[in-house]
């Protein structure tokens, strides 16, 4: 068995799986990103988590150039590879084996990068996740297993992310212990969930108050969602719908006896937790605090 992947999805997933007792022969990892001063190298996040795991690792480039990954699977010939937030389109010889994915959604809904993000902008109250057989067409392929998982009004996407690695492995231990039998998906009722763009990052006090929340939950691993706050860019780290509020008008702070409330397009939001430019995250009554009152209105 290989454990194929590159991102934080990826390394939640190798531990999950290493936890329940299934051992790698090989685990593949895309190469480092290099930055800073000297070209420091960054290594994936399934690089970093196997190590802490005490695995061995082999980087690749693209896997399908790799000469000596492309020699190993037909020496080795695993049975099962898992491939999971790679970041490369899976090709041949690799293609033709079992590969499976754990994906965060219950496809055929939210096929592509963003599943989870999109899920909790679009208010849903559930979701789950898939474990499938890679296929030529994204996220295609035939469903080994699949469960269902709640999200409460609290959850944001890290959260959603630990749950559903989580379950996601679960489900893909027990689906080994027998006989693997794929269900094809049904194309027609397949919905889409493509990478976020910047535009969707910013918020606006117009909007409604639900909206407002989900987008912060939403966004909140993906470098969080931001609004301008007395001339600055403020990230909205957690946020609360306030349906008790219905007074004042848009971006109007109508209530600051703890966490400001702000009066969105609706209703009202909590700013639980904030962060201004430049400085730490905290909570939102302590951002507040530190204004001395400058600030009425968002």
């Amino acid at each position: 068995m290989w454990f194929i992947g590159t991102g934080q999805f990826a390394a939640m997933c190798l531990e999950g799986l290493t936890r329940r007792e299934l051992t790698f022969a090989r685990i593949i990892t895309g190469n480092p990103t290099m930055s800073g001063r000297g070209n420091r190298e960054n290594p994936s996040a399934v690089e970093i988590k196997a190590a802490s795991l005490g695995l061995p690792v082999t980087r690749t480039g693209k896997l399908t150039e790799n000469p000596g990954l492309i020699d190993a699977i037909d020496r080795e010939n695993p049975g099962v590879i898992f491939v999971i937030d790679f970041g490369q389109i899976i090709r041949e010889p690799f293609l033709s084996r079992i590969c499976l994915n754990i994906h965060p959604s219950m496809l055929p809904e939210y096929r592509g990068a963003a599943p989870i993000q999109r899920a909790i902008l679009d208010g849903h109250v559930r979701t789950g996740v898939t474990v499938f057989r890679l296929a030529r067409e994204m996220d295609a392929g035939g469903i080994l297993a699949q469960s269902a998982v709640d999200i409460a009004p609290s959850d944001n996407a890290s959260d959603m992310y630990t749950r559903l690695a989580d379950t996601g492995c679960e489900i893909a231990c027990d689906a080994l212990k027998g006989e693997l039998t794929f269900t094809p998906q049904d194309d027609s009722l397949a919905t889409f969930a493509p990478k976020l763009e910047k535009g969707e990052f910013l918020l606006a006090f117009t909007d409604p108050a639900a909206k407002f929340v989900n987008t912060v939950r939403a966004l909140d691993m993906s470098g969080g969602a931001w609004v301008m706050a007395g001339g600055k860019r403020l990230k909205v780290w957690r946020a609360a719908l306030r349906r008790d509020i219905t007074g004042g008008t848009p971006g109007e702070i109508v209530a600051d006896g703890g966490n400001p409330v702000v009066r969105c397009g609706d209703y009202g939001v909590e700013l639980c937790e904030v962060q201004s430019e430049g400085k730490r995250r905290m909570a939102g009554h302590e951002w507040l605090s530190g204004l001395r009152g400058k600030l009425c209105k968002l």
